[in-house]
């Protein structure tokens, strides 16, 4: 029995409504490919399922990391605060604006961005702070938005692995000025390619993101440029793919956490051992991914290898230490805890459709190696 990481059957159940949808839209006498009235319902369903006035629609997560980031106005001389230990998008959002992205530290056990050390990084040039969820786990939203708050800061929600998740009664997407949910296949509501959106309460802020996604055009008047944009828009395609999917997201998220409450139940003894599992629980929890912190990490990961179970290991180099962001990171600056985590993370399988026999080798195989 072979458990890949990367499941290659991800959407075959929903293999013939793709290609009935395909061919729906391609011969739909509007003829409208993009940005077409199956985004638009998307985008209310995704504005309503998470509780905010506005969603907009865009090529992918980390195109509106990037609509997100401009929309706010940051720009040369201004700084935003993001995870040292994180996907590379939040620093080169930042960093392709001119602007300079500075690395927090992050959480040893959650893996998240630290409060504490993300406010002893403010400036007077510091402009917003972005927060992500990362694998299992939301960031700490309350804090990071009190935070934003005392010192007159924008907070731009990198929800991207999370789409679904609830802390405190909020979902995820909610909590910031903005927030940012990714659609590449993977992801919790992934898509068969690519694709993102962009949430807000901020009405200007909304009519900004749609405009920057269209190359600065208002949607109205074509070929008239309000401002300098870009190309990030979504395709009408992928939209009625996720219309026919979104239905049944509810229940491969709650598979997802069942699956996630069962790993975590079967891996706690193992605490003492090397092996931390995520926080048990469903408050602020996401199922993107379930990662463990492992000090034996590739050991246990040859040993689940030879048991045909795959695994993968995120971000092994934290961002400050990549030869991209060199430039910003400071003379003598440590990330003692995002180095740890990036030294310790190991993630195994989580998709909706392993089976419980799947689930209880896995779980079963790790507990073996520490056995």
């Amino acid at each position: 029995m072979t458990i890949p990481f990367f499941p290659d059957d991800l959407f075959e159940q929903d293999r013939q409504a793709f290609l009935d949808l395909l061919y729906e839209v391609g011969t739909d006498d509007e003829q409208k490919f993009i940005l077409g009235r199956r985004t638009a319902e998307l985008e209310r369903a995704t504005a309503a399922a998470t509780g905010v006035e506005h969603a907009v629609a865009c090529s992918s997560g980390t195109g509106g990391l990037n609509l997100a980031v401009q929309a706010v106005g940051v720009g040369p001389g201004d700084e935003v605060i993001v995870p040292a230990f994180c996907c590379q998008p939040v620093a080169s959002s930042v960093a392709n604006l001119g602007a300079t992205p500075v690395f927090a530290d992050v959480d040893p056990h959650t893996m998240v961005m630290d409060p504490a050390s993300t406010e002893e990084l403010i400036t007077e040039r510091t402009r917003a702070l972005m927060p992500a969820h990362v694998f299992s786990i939301m960031a700490d939203m309350p804090a990071m938005n009190k935070i934003g708050r005392a010192h007159g800061l924008t907070v731009i929600e990198d929800a991207a692995v999370a789409q679904g998740a609830v802390l405190d009664g909020t979902p995820s997407g909610a909590w910031g000025d903005l927030g940012v949910f990714s659609y590449f296949q993977v992801k919790a509501f992934g898509t068969a390619g690519e694709g993102g959106m962009v949430v807000t309460d901020d009405e200007g802020l909304a009519r900004r993101v749609r405009m920057l996604r269209n190359h600065g055009q208002d949607g109205i008047t074509r070929f008239l440029h309000h401002e300098i944009g870009q190309n990030s828009r979504f395709d009408e395609i992928l939209a009625a793919f996720q219309l026919h999917r979104i239905g049944g997201f509810a229940d491969r998220l709650e598979r997802r956490a069942r699956i996630a409450d069962y790993y975590t139940e079967r891996f706690a003894p193992l605490a003492d051992r090397g092996l931390v599992a995520p926080p048990a629980g469903r408050n602020g929890r996401c199922y993107y991914v379930y990662s463990l912190l492992v000090e034996r990490r590739e050991d246990l990961r040859a040993w689940l290898t030879e048991k045909q179970i795959g695994t993968h290991i995120y971000y092994p180099v934290p961002l400050p230490l990549q030869p991209a962001f060199a430039k910003y990171a400071p003379e003598g600056a440590d990330w003692p805890r995002a180095r740890q985590v990036s030294a310790r993370n190991l993630a195994i399988p989580i998709w909706p459709h392993l089976t419980d026999f799947q689930v209880e080798f896995i779980a079963d195989s790790v507990c073996e190696f520490f056995d």
